[in-house]
């Protein structure tokens, strides 16, 4: 016996509705399983989207907003076809078997864990959001088409499984620089956040400025981005340092770390995040000494952590 089958059975032996607490139980197995997968605060895909699937998930990405330790997975239709709720609990079928379901699940961590499952297909005579916690189901909200869902969805989540509460410096870290990934991804100003919560909109968050909180913000980017194997910069980073000319390699490093902060200035002024012309001579003197300063510590960021070659 699992320890989920152990929760479901003591909800059960608690007097809770035996469907929702089965149900329950379904959608915290999924997710265990999916765990190593997802990355606290990002709405994650479980697996490979189509050309419908794609589209439906950066559409979501921009509006579903999460707080820093929430995880959470998108389901394609080959992996949400198959999960459904118990038949006769008639209330939790949004969608007729056998149209393509696209699904949301948001798990809230804690002592009693909640469970947030959204039915966001278009296909959906019903799209809609259920929440359940203890095995009990909390509350349902229907409605008529997907994009009335949208256009709630975010205030449902904020509502029932956003973290409350203040938060650690690391937190709100975590949570700016999740919001900050999604526009680099989107390209759009519209991503949700709020804004007393993210250290880029609220500087004082961190005890800090509103030119300082730019390179903040990049500079936690690109470290995140150099220690991803996946990412193209560390492959970027490599073939610089491969060389064995050091000298060379440190001219081209700098010069790469130069042409990355200047890309994500660039995001930031495309996407109206900094006003730029707004600033006074003093705020532009001070902009780009930091900016300098960023490209200095990020190449040393890199020698430091020897991933740039010894010097012969």
């Amino acid at each position: 016996m699992t320890h989920i089958t152990e929760k479901v059975k003591q909800w059960i032996d608690q007097g809770k509705d035996p469907r929702s607490a089965h149900w329950q139980g379904a959608l915290e197995t999924l997710l265990e399983k999916f765990a190593p997968f997802l990355v606290p605060g990002r709405l994650m895909p479980v697996s490979p989207l189509d050309d419908e699937g794609l589209p439906l998930f950066l559409s979501v990405m921009e509006i579903v907003d999460l707080s820093p330790n929430l995880p959470a997975a998108f389901l394609p239709p080959e992996l949400a076809d198959y999960l459904l709720p118990p038949a006769s609990a008639e209330e939790l079928h949004h969608i007729e078997k056998g149209k393509p379901s696209f699904k949301i699940l948001i798990l809230r961590p804690g002592d009693e864990e909640r469970v947030l499952c959204a039915e966001i297909s278009a296909h959906a005579h019903k799209p809609g959001v259920d929440i359940f916690q203890s095995g009990a189901l909390l509350g349902t909200y229907n409605f008529e088409s997907q994009a009335d869902l949208f256009a709630e969805l975010n205030k449902i989540i904020r509502a029932h499984v956003w973290q409350r509460g203040k938060w650690t410096v690391e937190e709100t870290e975590r949570y700016t620089l999740n919001w900050f990934e999604k526009v680099l991804d989107l390209r759009k100003k519209t991503v949700c956040v709020e804004a007393d919560q993210s250290f880029f909109h609220s500087p004082t968050l961190i005890k800090s400025d509103k030119i300082d909180v730019i390179f903040v913000l990049i500079e936690q980017v690109v470290k995140k981005h150099l220690a991803d194997a996946e990412h193209p910069m560390q492959g970027d980073v490599l073939k610089i340092i491969a060389q064995k000319d050091r000298n060379a390699a440190d001219a081209q490093l700098a010069d790469l770390i130069d042409k990355v902060v200047f890309e994500l200035l660039t995001v930031m002024k495309h996407c109206e995040l900094v006003d730029f012309d707004k600033m006074t001579d003093r705020e532009t003197e001070r902009f780009n000494r930091e900016s300098a300063r960023t490209i200095e510590r990020l190449v040393k960021h890199v020698q430091s952590h020897e991933i740039m070659p010894k010097a012969l």
